[in-house]
């Protein structure tokens, strides 16, 4: 668990991060989102100390990070960049094998682990010898990945990671990263100003503004109950698809009768969300009456949400 106690930092006198505090649970996805300058970078960078904050504690299981040594604190600590902030003259190889060499592991260990991740991120294991600038940009961040991961250390940051990718190649990534196994046991901060990607990454948002934190929930709460006119209208112009993409066909269920169940006629999972299952029936037209059917109870459900 990731411990944020009143935390303040200053750039020329002017507040970057103004007395946050927040707590990052474990094995949890939480996100730092706003828009540029509002003091998400600056936070994330507290936490494995790239910036020293002026006043507060930050703590990870309970050990304050300044009474740590600060390269052992980042050995513990996988962080993944924009950009993959991949070394330009080290070959992939050499870039995944940083941290392990740090760590003094043997060259078995060290190629076992990276033939592992390789296989996990969908990278074959010819890129090995290659240099960052001959991959393209999806490779690459799935490379920034398998060396932040290589370690297996419990937690990660990661500071826009996929914010250089066009929406094609990001929606590729975004599935294979929500269904790897190696994160299901991480605390991950995930710094982001794409609203679709925190609602479909994150566990719970923190919406930040001018250095302050002005709401921390689930992304249904976020969205369904704002705490304010700033959290209301930063959602607008996404609503009503991030409303289609956070409501699961079990929240939906009651709109059902037994022999309309959508589960099991299509072998849907319930946690299954209604956008994804309109666009399995939209391809094909037999399901038309299905797919209304499906538009009808989402709209009757959210009439219920809507305050």
């Amino acid at each position: 668990m990731i411990t944020v106690e009143s935390v303040s930092k200053n750039f020329n006198g002017n507040p970057a991060v103004d007395n946050i505090s927040f707590q990052a649970h474990n094995k949890e996805i939480f996100v730092l989102l706003g828009t540029s300058g509002c003091g998400k970078t600056t936070t994330l960078k507290m936490i494995n100390r790239l910036i020293e904050a002026d006043s507060g504690n930050i703590l990870i299981d309970g050990k304050n990070i300044r009474d740590q040594k600060i390269e052992e604190l980042r050995m513990g600590i996988g962080f993944v960049m924009q950009h993959s902030g991949l070394f330009p003259h080290y070959t992939i190889k050499q870039n995944i094998s940083v941290i392990p060499e740090l760590l003094k592991w043997d060259k078995r260990r060290i190629q076992n682990r990276t033939e592992e991740l390789l296989d996990k991120l969908h990278l074959s294991e010819d890129i090995l010898s290659r240099f960052p600038n001959e991959l393209s940009g999806g490779q690459q961040q799935r490379v920034g990945i398998a060396r932040a991961l290589i370690a297996n250390t419990p937690v990660l940051l990661m500071d826009e990671p996929f914010g250089a990718l066009d929406n094609i190649t990001k929606a590729d990534i975004h599935s294979e990263f929500k269904s790897l196994e190696e994160l299901k046991n991480k605390t991950i901060i995930l710094v982001t100003h794409d609203v679709q990607e925190a609602f479909e990454l994150g566990h719970r948002i923190c919406l930040m503004d001018k250095g302050k934190i002005i709401q921390i929930d689930t992304p249904k709460e976020m969205l369904y109950h704002p705490k304010n006119d700033f959290a209301r209208n930063f959602f607008v112009e996404n609503r009503l698809l991030l409303e289609y993409k956070i409501t699961s066909l079990q929240d939906i269920n009651f709109c059902f009768s037994d022999s309309e169940n959508l589960h099991d006629k299509f072998k849907f999972n319930e946690n299954t969300n209604v956008w994804n299952a309109l666009q399995q029936l939209s391809s094909d037209n037999r399901n038309a009456d299905d797919y209304e059917k499906l538009i009808k109870a989402f709209n009757d459900y959210r009439k219920l949400q809507i305050v």
